[in-house]
C-alpha cells in the first residue's frame, strides 16, 4: 500500500521533530549528571540518531507488512532486537568519541535503562505505525468498495434503461406492419416518429438527470406514436405548474409510467381513454402524478406493477437510496401512480 505524499511528509516531519526533542531531552538529563554540554550533546545526538533509524525501520516495515492476529510476537521480537542494536551502538560508538573514564563508567551503568527506554520508544512507534497504516488500509479498502458499488449501481441503472425499450419497439413495429396495407401514410408517419423517439432515447442514455421540460418533450414523441397506434381512443392531458419546468428528474422516468397507464387504460376498457399527467413543486420535491381509468373486473393493478413500475422504483432507490418515493393506488375506477423527486 502506497502512502499519499502529503501524509508521508507529515510522518517524516513528525520523525524529525521527535528526534530533535529526544536528543534535547537526553542532552539535558546527561548534563544534569555533571557532564559537559559537549559530552551530553554528543550522547544525546548519537542516541537520537540510532533510535530514529530503528523507528524508521519499524515504520517502513509496517507500511508494507501488516501482521496478522497471531503474528504480534514477531513485532515484539523486532522491537527487542532493534532496542538491543541501539543500546549496543551507544555502548561501542560513544567511547570512540569520548574515552573519559568517568563517562564510560556512567555509560556502562546506564545500558539497562537505555535498553528499556529505547524498547518503549520503539514499541510506541510500532503501535502508532500499526494503527496509522491499518487506518489507511481501511480507507483504501472502503474507497475500492465504494467505487465497486458505484460501478455496479451505474451498470444496473444502464440495464434498467436498456430494458425499457424492447416491448414498446416490438409493439410499434407490429402497428406499423398492420398500417402498411391500408394506411401507408400513417405507417410512414409512425416510422418517422419512432425514428425521432429512438434518436432522442440514444441521446438521453448518457444523461442521468434532465429538466422536466426536456422529459415532457421526449414523452410527447412517445405519445405521438401511441396515438397513431390507438387512434382517437387515446387522449392525454398534461398539466404542470410553470415552476416545474426547470425541475430535475432522472431521464426517461415518465415514459414507463405513461406506458403502464396506457396498458391498463386501453387494453382493459372500451371507448376513449384519457391519461393525465400532473406535476407540481412542493416542499422541495417534484411531485408527478399519472392517472388512467381501469376496469377493476379485468385489471389487477393493486397486485402487479409490471416491469415498468418496478424498474422506476428500483431506479429511484439506486439514485436516492429511498423506497418511499413512489406510490400507487386505485379508487373510483382510476389508477394513480405518484412519484416524488427530491430537488437538491
Amino acid at each position: 500500500m502506497e502512502v499519499p505524499s502529503i501524509q508521508s511528509s507529515k510522518l517524516y516531519a513528525a520523525f524529525v521533530i521527535c528526534g530533535v526533542a529526544w536528543a534535547a531531552l537526553q542532552t539535558y538529563i546527561i548534563h544534569s549528571f555533571g557532564f559537559l554540554w559537549f559530552t551530553a550533546a554528543t550522547d544525546g545526538l548519537l542516541s537520537a540518531i540510532l533510535l530514529s533509524c530503528a523507528c524508521w525501520l519499524i515504520n517502513n516495515n509496517l507500511r508494507y507488512y501488516q501482521p496478522g492476529k497471531g503474528s504480534y510476537i514477531n513485532l515484539f521480537i523486532w522491537c527487542v532486537a532493534l532496542a538491543g542494536i541501539c543500546t549496543a551502538g551507544c555502548r561501542y560508538l560513544l567511547p570512540l568519541i569520548n574515552s573519559d573514564t568517568i563517562y564510560t563508567g556512567f555509560l556502562a551503568q546506564s545500558l539497562t535503562i537505555r535498553f528499556f527506554t529505547d524498547f518503549l520508544a520503539i514499541g510506541w512507534m510500532a503501535m502508532i505505525s500499526l494503527l496509522w497504516f491499518s487506518q489507511l488500509d481501511q480507507k483504501e479498502t472502503l474507497k475500492r468498495k465504494t467505487e465497486a458499488e458505484q460501478l455496479a449501481r451505474e451498470a444496473e441503472l444502464y440495464n434498467l434503461r436498456q430494458q425499457l425499450q424492447p416491448h414498446f419497439l416490438f409493439n410499434s413495429l407490429n402497428s406499423i406492419n398492420a398500417l402498411i396495407g391500408f394506411k401507408p401514410d400513417e405507417a410512414r408517419r409512425m416510422i418517422h416518429q419512432l425514428s425521432d423517439f429512438l434518436r432522442g432515447t440514444l441521446k438521453k442514455d448518457d444523461q442521468l438527470q434532465v429538466s422536466l421540460t426536456e422529459e415532457l418533450a421526449h414523452l410527447n414523441l412517445y405519445l405521438d406514436i401511441e396515438k397513431v397506434r390507438f387512434g382517437h381512443r387515446l387522449q392525454t392531458e398534461i398539466s404542470c405548474d410553470p415552476k416545474c419546468g426547470s425541475a430535475i428528474l432522472p431521464s426517461m422516468l415518465l415514459q414507463p409510467l405513461v406506458e403502464n397507464a396506457i396498458k391498463f387504460g386501453l387494453y382493459d376498457t372500451i371507448g376513449e381513454v384519457t391519461v393525465s399527467i400532473r406535476g407540481e413543486i412542493e416542499d422541495g420535491y417534484l411531485n408527478l402524478m399519472v392517472q388512467n381509468p381501469y376496469d377493476p373486473q379485468t385489471s389487477k393493478p393493486k397486485k402487479g406493477t409490471g416491469f415498468g413500475l418496478r424498474g422506476v422504483q428500483r431506479r429511484l432507490y439506486l439514485l436516492y437510496a429511498r423506497n418511499d418515493l413512489m406510490e400507487t393506488h386505485a379508487s373510483d375506477d382510476l389508477y394513480t401512480t405518484i412519484i416524488k423527486i427530491p430537488q437538491l
